[in-house]
């Protein structure tokens, strides 16, 4: 999976002279499917989520990549042929 950051996000249609961030996405074990889980939000919000989805032993805390900062232009993600997405949006409480 590529991340992509440009200055200017409504351009898509030339990949030259953007500036893709490669997330490291080894092959999984045979007979198992990769899922990638994206949680953004502020960094307070983003860590306690993957502290409660380590809570709830859905996924150890080292197994999380370190904090990536989204660029004031944004990003744009670019999945394999095939692949699927979906969104789960959900408040927090905060305080």
């Amino acid at each position: 999976m590529l991340c992509f950051t440009h200055r200017d996000p409504r351009v898509l249609e030339e990949l030259g002279d953007l500036n893709p961030l490669r997330l490291a996405n080894p092959s999984p074990q045979p007979g198992r499917e990769r899922l990638r889980h994206l949680v953004i939000g502020s960094p307070e919000g983003v860590r306690a989520t993957i502290n409660l989805l380590h809570v709830l032993t859905y996924a150890e805390q080292a197994t999380w990549s370190q904090l990536i900062t989204i660029p004031p232009s944004g990003i744009l993600i670019t999945p394999e042929q095939g692949e699927a997405f979906s969104l789960l949006r959900r408040d927090r409480q905060v305080g």
